[in-house]
């Protein structure tokens, strides 16, 4: 019923490509997208590159794959999210780590093996998702507000 289309194949492509490696670096193999420059921009671009993902994730999602394989997609995205966050590190991650793209091959994966469609359970990916970034932003408020302290320390 919800099977993933050809055409819906050609647009979630086109999607993770621009998300993941819409941009080559002349004479090298390196490709990369809109997630590891978004991922740039401190404090705000991995929040934003992490709502388009979890969007991509539910339109995935909703062409029908198990819980399982769900539950890796939401783990590729979270991964994405918390690792890239980290400063320089995260930056460097973001242009390896490619959780839009995996996403689409497991949808794949999981379509070319079986026939069945499967509903997800969204409520329960939204659910986790929201919380995913509450968490993730609340702990980086905290660290802001404890390197805040720490810096007024030094200067009093």
């Amino acid at each position: 019923m919800n099977q993933t289309t050809k055409t819906d194949h050609v647009l979630l492509t086109k999607a993770v490509s621009l998300m993941e490696t819409a941009i080559k670096i002349p004479g090298t193999n390196i490709r990369f997208g809109l997630d590891a420059l978004l991922g740039l921009i401190p404090g705000v671009g991995d929040t934003v590159s992490f709502g388009i993902s979890g969007a991509l994730l539910l339109l995935m999602v909703k062409k029908g794959v198990d819980t399982p394989t769900a539950t890796k997609m939401l783990g590729n995205v979270l991964i994405d999210y918390i690792i890239g966050s980290i400063p320089i590190i995260g930056d460097l991650f973001d242009f390896g780590f490619k959780a839009n793209r995996r996403n689409l091959d497991l949808l794949m994966k999981y379509q070319n093996q079986t026939n069945t469609y499967k509903k997800p359970n969204v409520k329960l990916m939204l659910t986790l998702i929201a919380i995913a970034l509450v968490a993730f932003l609340g702990l980086t408020i905290f660290v802001l507000f404890a390197l805040l302290n720490g810096i007024g320390e030094l200067f009093s």
